[in-house]
């Protein structure tokens, strides 16, 4: 059994933050962090006007996760954000002697892809990913070993030139990535072709990382893919056969990677190819996980992710999921409205509505 990485959460927020959403946000990075295989021995909140320029979190806090560091045995430092290649370069540098590996949100998010992909081409989608990721903060390691050793004035120092020399191969690579990823990309295409000259309807699942999508499409197409209570357990797109009997027809349900809040855009059109199926179908069924609390400021994170990737016009279908976790069903029904498409996948209720509504959706053009 793999040994847990034994993780320190940090999180910073302004002073105005609530500290009941300061909590939240630090909730879902402890998730996230059970997700990847870790546990949380530390969880701490800075409270600060704005970012520290050098290291984020500040100088001062830097000390205290050094010394819980040592004292707990902790071998990784995971900050809820996005972080400049700079301030990660400078965090590593302070926690080298503690032995403490520094992760950002995005490095967080990445390793669990890499654990849950499954396919070719979500591999390669999440290898590009982490390329672009990871390549300012490599250009920037060049710099700092160039300001090192032969200072700012010096030319051709060997600094530049292993920046130069990494950039030169970080680019070959991105290269030969998106050349698989485009033969992926055009059998991707072919199966889609294949489908409109079946004249087959195309249905696509969206939402919100965990929100139950994966259920949702094993109850509708009577399908056993792997489904679990945790976030990002789908990374791979799964087409399933549904059967609607108001239009005695079938039509194809595909499933795709759930959204989550703080993914910059260039990691989403990362994964263009697999939200493609997205993109590409006559209709969007967009989950959510209404037994959460937060489930309102995580549709409107769902919304933003469909506005980058340009769907946000298509035909869609808002489907409220795990009514059978609702405790107050009147009371949500009430604030719902009675044309809310309220379902359980896993109890499997009000799924011939939500068959209904679909055929409308097609009925009516």
């Amino acid at each position: 059994m793999p040994t847990l990485r034994r993780a320190i959460l940090a999180d910073l927020v302004h002073y105005t933050v609530p500290k009941a959403e300061a909590l939240e946000r630090l909730a879902e990075l402890e998730e996230l962090t059970k997700t990847y295989g870790g546990v949380a021995v530390v969880k701490t909140v800075q409270r600060r006007a704005k970012p520290d320029n050098r290291t984020y979190i500040g100088s001062g806090k830097v000390e205290e996760i050094v010394a819980e560091g040592k004292l707990l045995g902790a071998d990784l430092l995971i900050i809820n954000e996005v972080l400049k290649p700079q301030q990660i370069f400078n965090l590593e540098e302070l926690l080298r002697g503690a032995k403490i590996q520094v992760w950002d949100r995005i490095d967080l998010i990445l390793n669990i892809f890499d654990k849950h992909a499954k396919t070719a081409e979500a591999k390669l989608e999440i290898e590009l990913a982490r390329l672009r990721h990871m390549g300012p903060r490599i250009f920037n390691m060049g710099a700092e070993l160039g300001r090192q050793r032969g200072g700012r004035g010096t030319v051709g120092g060997s600094g530049e030139g292993n920046t130069e020399a990494m950039k030169r191969h970080l680019r070959e690579q991105e290269k030969q990535i998106l050349q698989k990823l485009e033969k992926c990309q055009s059998v991707r295409d072919q199966h889609q072709q294949h489908r409109r000259r079946q004249e087959k309807k195309t249905v696509a699942l969206v939402g919100y990382t965990n929100a139950g999508k994966t259920s949702l499409l094993n109850a509708l197409g009577k399908r056993q893919e792997y489904a679990a209570d945790k976030l990002f357990a789908t990374l791979d797109t799964r087409v399933a056969d549904v059967y609607i009997p108001e239009l005695n027809e079938t039509i194809l349900l595909s499933d795709t990677i759930g959204f989550i809040a703080g993914l910059p855009p260039q990691l989403i059109r990362a994964f263009h190819s697999t939200l493609s199926e997205a993109a590409n179908a006559d209709l969007l069924l967009q989950v959510v996980d209404v037994a959460d609390p937060k489930y309102v400021a995580k549709t409107a994170v769902v919304e933003d992710v469909l506005t980058q990737l340009n769907i946000q016009t298509h035909p869609r279908l808002i489907i409220y999921n795990k009514i059978d976790a609702v405790k107050k069903l009147a009371t949500l029904k009430k604030i719902l409205g009675k044309s809310a498409l309220v379902v359980s996948a896993v109890a499997k209720t009000g799924l011939q509505e939500l068959k209904s509504a679909i055929a409308k959706i097609f009925s009516t053009g």
